[in-house]
């Protein structure tokens, strides 16, 4: 499979107790760019540092541009995910290369 067009990393720190919120929330935002607004999808995780990732991943950079120039694909979650933020930390922008992931295949949605 070819190499999506432009792959982003999110780190956030959250507050304490208000993770749970963020995962859903996060979740609402990534089905929406996704069944929306023609993102890839994105992999949340924890990381041992206590900092959070997500890794998303987009056809082009002009793609993800879009989708976002329109505002919120969800507002309620997205002004739930910035409720749960602590700090923000820059993202980060990748060229991919090569992508020898495995597809699976997300049962609980449609």
């Amino acid at each position: 499979m070819p190499a999506p067009g432009l792959c982003v990393i999110y780190r956030f720190r959250l507050k304490s107790g208000a993770e749970d919120e963020f995962v859903e929330a996060w979740s609402a935002v990534t089905r929406g760019l996704r069944d929306q607004r023609g993102g890839l999808g994105s992999r949340l995780h924890r990381g041992p540092d206590g900092i959070w990732y997500a890794y998303a991943q987009w056809p082009s950079a002009e793609a993800r541009r879009a989708a976002f120039e329109q505002g919120p694909v969800d507002p309620e979650a997205r002004a739930s995910m910035r409720e749960a933020i602590a700090e923000e930390l820059p993202e980060i922008t990748l060229d991919p290369i090569a992508d020898l992931l495995v597809a699976v295949r997300d049962e609980s949605t449609p």
